[in-house]
């Protein structure tokens, strides 16, 4: 468990787009070994912080999503534009209540999505490279969420994260969901930690709707064809000609380490005008519904393998599109030995 910890710990976090929390009070929940993590739009600024009231110590926020004041319910509590105001302040007569503040997280940017961290290891533009450049580009080709889904994954975090790294499975896991784009080999890029996948649609047909579409979009970045990001430790950030992008979250649950917390956005991208929303409406109702059936099936293989089956160490029998899976298992193998615990970690 202290090898989920630590990662949480050492590295930023990608936890949201910009347009996902556009009106005071919106609002997004993480929960993690080390605790929860709430970003939330306090009506002047974006504020990360461990869900935790300065009070008693309650948590505020109960919902994964929503719109609603940071009030805390126990005692009233509530922190708005960078101040906690309390109830009954004379009662506290004794007390220095300008000591009592939310206890919020380091947080940065890249373009316009936001990162947080705990005891961050090195600067946030370290640990993306010139994957920094890619999340850039596509940060300013995001209009809004359109659908939000999280749930609990039956299994330890990194076999989940291997899972979304490889496409080997996919002509039998999602034979009518992701399987139908007919992906080619495509091409693995290498970043520090983190790595992209690149492939390719291979159907004829659906790649030609694909590109007919591209009119209806006020977008100047995307890949033409299918793309997936994974940005280490916890982020996967997948799409298909930019016309949306699926951000996906694998946080380790707290003394449960046969689970995951998942989480996925759907963030669509700018649209030429209202005719377009309106033409392309039921394209985005169906793209949450097939992204929400290939996570469904993801999950269901997942649970089949057991954390025991884990380990850093190399695959012993890798096949080219399990490539990405070395290179992560290579990445956590690196944490490790600078924490001093590559020989202490056992699955």
């Amino acid at each position: 468990m202290e090898f989920d910890r630590s990662l949480v710990r050492d590295y930023w976090h990608l936890l949201c787009h910009r347009n996902e929390l556009p009106q005071p009070g919106d609002y997004l929940r993480f929960e993690t070994c080390v605790g929860d993590v709430v970003v939330f739009h306090d009506g002047d600024d974006l504020v990360v912080f461990d869900n935790r009231c300065p009070h008693r110590g309650a948590r505020i926020y109960a919902g994964t999503h929503g719109n609603q004041a940071a009030t805390c319910s126990y005692h009233g509590w509530t922190h708005s534009r960078g101040q906690m105001i309390v109830p009954h302040r004379e009662n506290y007569s004794a007390c220095d209540l300008r000591e009592a503040k939310l206890t919020t997280f380091p947080t940065d940017w890249c373009g316009d999505f936001l990162f947080f961290a705990i005891t961050p290891r090195m600067s946030l533009h370290d640990q993306l490279g010139d994957a920094a450049e890619i999340l850039e580009n596509i940060s300013f080709n995001i209009g809004a969420c359109a659908d939000v889904n999280s749930y609990v994954y039956d299994c330890y975090w990194p076999l989940a994260i291997e899972n979304a790294l490889e496409p080997d499975h996919i002509s039998l896991i999602h034979p009518d969901t992701l399987s139908k784009l007919e992906l080619e080999a495509g091409e693995n890029i290498y970043i520090g930690l983190n790595s992209v996948w690149k492939a390719p649609v291979g159907n004829v047909r659906l790649r030609k709707q694909l590109i007919g579409l591209k009119r209806f979009f006020n977008i100047d970045y995307g890949y033409e064809g299918y793309m997936s990001l994974y940005l280490f430790p916890f982020t996967m950030l997948s799409s298909t000609y930019g016309y949306s992008y699926s951000l996906q979250s694998f946080f380790p649950r707290d003394a449960h380490q046969n689970t995951t917390n998942f989480s996925s956005r759907l963030l669509v991208t700018p649209l030429r005008d209202e005719q377009a929303a309106t033409v392309l409406s039921s394209f985005f109702t169906s793209t949450a519904q097939v992204n929400r059936k290939v996570f469904e099936e993801d999950h269901d293989i997942c649970k089949r393998v057991p954390r025991s089956s884990w380990s850093a160490e190399p695959l012993k029998f890798a096949s080219t599109a399990e490539a990405k899976i070395q290179h992560f298992r290579q990445s956590c193998r690196a944490h490790l030995e600078t924490t001093g615990a590559i020989g202490q970690h056992k699955p």
